[in-house]
């Protein structure tokens, strides 16, 4: 397969803004988990958000952009302004888009109706109104940056983010797009959090992937972009290249609308095909960025898919689930998740499972209690388990150049 090239990478969450913000937080083992303040949480089942304090949309976007754009689309504009100028791409003629969402700008949707129901009155109404649809990021990503390629707006739940990498990957290697911005962005709305409430699918402490105390998630918000581009592509013009993408695998569980199998059938398949089109041995795997949202489920399922598809090698590499500082993102999460892998290999170590105390006999791998650990890294893979049963499993690469 063609090689595919990671030269720009952008970043925003609760950690803060930028990639070095997010690779100092997840060396340090910081819990950027707190009180939300985006809207009441009044007779919800938590208070508690990772939520992002502070958007500041990029000089370059244009004024009639950023006074209408939604919070996810200043989280994308942010994050891809950031991977765009590390790429130093200039003027090209056939960059395309692709980035993973799930609820879009419903936030603002949200405070739109929120005016109407009360009668206040807002001059922006039409124009904000607009910017509901998922879609309208992606957009918003492509004039700003001239992107004349094609675009898409990945939705497959909380793998969303991992399968626009995976989209982007495909489109270079079948000649659609010589470079490709591609991820994930998703900002916390009022209907996301009460779902997850009323589903009493959300810890009241933050959230403790593989403890045997979780019981739940937390949500979070942010943006990661990826410039991805032909590996010779790469090298003709001089760019850095940060790390390899390698493959991709996805599946479908078949089998329920908000719970995984129990058997981990599905998520076992999305790792063993992205193995096998990456032409990647399981002893080769240094590291698995888990799923790991804190559920008493998910986390026992894929604990045995870990072990069960790289036998006992999985006892032997680190395992870590960084939504114990950034929560879950949803949309955007595969994506954050990715980028936290190319940082802990470029920089040498484990991320850890930060609020990770008490052991759980059913969860019982090296998931990296509380402190990162100093490890090199050159293979890893990360997985993304969406509701439907959507998942999916990326294999990137450390690049030694």
């Amino acid at each position: 397969m063609r090689r595919i090239a990671i030269t720009g990478i952008g970043s925003i969450n609760s950690m803060g803004a930028g990639v070095g913000s997010f690779a100092e937080g997840l060396r340090r083992g910081r819990c950027a988990i707190g009180e939300l303040t985006m809207f009441p949480a009044d007779g919800y089942r938590t208070s508690l958000a990772a939520e992002v304090r502070r958007i500041d949309v990029p000089p370059i976007v244009a004024p009639q952009i950023a006074r209408r754009a939604s919070r996810t689309t200043a989280l994308a504009l942010v994050a891809a302004d950031e991977a765009w100028r590390m790429a130093g791409l200039g003027t090209v003629d056939d960059v395309a888009v692709v980035l993973g969402t799930t609820t879009g700008g419903m936030t603002t949707g949200e405070e739109c109706y929120r005016r109407q129901l009360l009668g206040e009155r807002n001059r922006h109404a039409l124009s904000q109104w607009l910017e509901t649809p998922i879609s309208v990021s992606v957009d918003a990503v492509a004039e700003t940056f001239g992107c004349r390629g094609p675009r898409l707006t990945v939705s497959t739940a909380c793998s969303s983010g991992a399968n626009a990498l995976g989209f982007a990957a495909d489109w270079i290697r079948t000649g659609r797009a010589s470079h490709v911005l591609c991820g994930g962005t998703e900002a916390l709305c009022r209907m996301t959090y009460s779902g997850f409430n009323i589903l009493q699918a959300l810890d009241r402490h933050p959230c403790r992937p593989f403890d045997r105390r979780r019981a739940g998630l937390t949500l979070g918000e942010g943006a990661a972009v990826f410039v991805f581009e032909g590996w010779e592509s790469a090298q003709n013009r001089g760019a850095r290249i940060l790390a390899e993408f390698v493959s991709y695998g996805v599946s479908g569980d078949a089998h329920h609308l908000t719970q995984p199998r129990p058997d981990g059938a599905g998520a076992m398949l999305a790792m063993l095909r992205a193995l096998a089109e990456g032409g990647v041995a399981p002893e080769e795997i240094d590291y698995v960025n888990a799923h790991g949202t804190g559920t008493p489920q998910n986390d026992a399922v894929e604990t045995r898919v870990i072990e069960a598809v790289l036998g006992s090698h999985a006892r032997e590499i680190p395992v870590s689930s960084t939504k114990s500082m950034i929560g879950h993102c949803l949309g955007a999460a595969g994506a954050i998740e990715a980028l936290a892998c190319v940082l802990a290999m470029r920089d040498g170590f484990a991320p850890p499972t930060a609020n990770l105390e008490q052991t759980d006999p059913e969860c019982d791998l090296d998931y990296v209690p509380q402190a990162s650990r100093s490890v090199a890294l050159r293979t890893v893979l990360s997985n993304s388990y969406g509701f439907g049963g959507n998942n999916t499993s990326l294999i990137l690469r450390r690049h030694d150049g």
